[in-house]
């Protein structure tokens, strides 16, 4: 079983950018997450990109952002003339602002939380300049000259900071308030080993004991970190496993359940009506 989790080499390649042409790429996106935020704008065509439980339709000149760890997918009919720039960054290592500012991961977990909008239309993107910055990126990042890595942060840097003003516009507040480095590493890492042990019966003890806390906090840490319990983060990532099997497998329901750690066939089709609103059957009819 393909796990949902991507690796990205974070200390040698921080940031990374290109033109994706789906029609020469492997297409459809499958679902996965990593711990890189991602930047999408539109050149050509049309998509509809998954991002957790919300679905964007995509056409010329529009953004959007994946924020880092959220479970994302691209689909699209219009695969010979899909072509969008794609640009992969590590918000951890990225400095825009003073020492004194939130980082900028602590920034995208606050939008997040104040559900600000992820989707640029072609008329906001346009205002922020996106197509030009990003085009730049790909430019540099292609050709490589001298200094190139410094062309392509001080432009990733630009939008961003543009990104953030538009949030503020939209009512967000910044906070300054950062969690804890050494037990939100712990976090981050326990929920890659729950993507790659996920037919096992996970507990959320024994979870939080490899990462050295105490239940309660590991329950506090997880929520504010994530914003939902562990054991609703663990089923929701069930969730999205059973998603692609249903697409991109001929298993039956049966042998789905058993990939993705339900405990039978029932508990899966109750967890799956009840997040999705129809039944995996439902699904798989739909979108095929």
């Amino acid at each position: 079983m393909n796990n949902l989790f991507e690796k990205s080499d974070a200390l040698n390649t921080p940031i990374e950018c290109m033109v994706y042409h789906a029609a020469k790429e492997n297409f459809p996106v499958r679902p996965h997450w990593h711990y890189f935020a991602e930047i999408i704008f539109m050149l050509e065509g049309t998509a509809d990109m998954h991002c957790g439980d919300d679905i964007y339709h995509l056409s010329q000149g529009d953004m959007l952002l994946f924020p880092p760890q959220s479970v994302h997918s691209v689909y699209s009919e219009d695969t010979d003339s899909l072509r969008y720039i794609l640009l992969k960054f590590d918000a951890g290592r990225i400095r825009i602002s003073s020492a004194y500012t939130p980082k900028l991961r602590r920034i995208f977990k606050g939008a997040e939380e104040q559900r600000m909008p992820m989707h640029f239309d072609k008329d906001a993107a346009a205002q922020m300049r996106c197509g030009e910055l990003l085009e730049r990126c790909a430019e540099e990042t292609t050709k490589k000259q001298y200094g190139y890595d410094l062309v392509v942060q001080a432009e990733l840097s630009n939008l961003l900071v543009s990104i953030i003003r538009f949030w503020q516009e939209q009512g967000m507040v910044l906070d300054g308030d950062t969690p804890d480095d050494e037990s939100q590493c712990a976090l981050e890492e326990i929920t890659e080993y729950i993507d790659t042990h996920m037919k096992e019966k996970l507990q959320v003890e024994q979870l939080a004991a490899m990462c050295g806390m105490s239940y309660s906090y590991f329950a506090r840490r997880f929520r504010d970190l994530y914003g939902t319990s562990c054991k609703e983060y663990i089923e929701a990532m069930r969730i999205y496993k059973v998603e692609e099997l249903l697409l991109f497998t001929q298993y039956d329901l049966s042998r789905i359940s058993q990939e993705t750690g339900f405990s039978d066939c029932s508990h899966m089709i109750k967890s799956f009506k009840k997040r999705r609103g129809i039944t995996p059957k439902q699904f798989r009819m739909r979108e095929l």
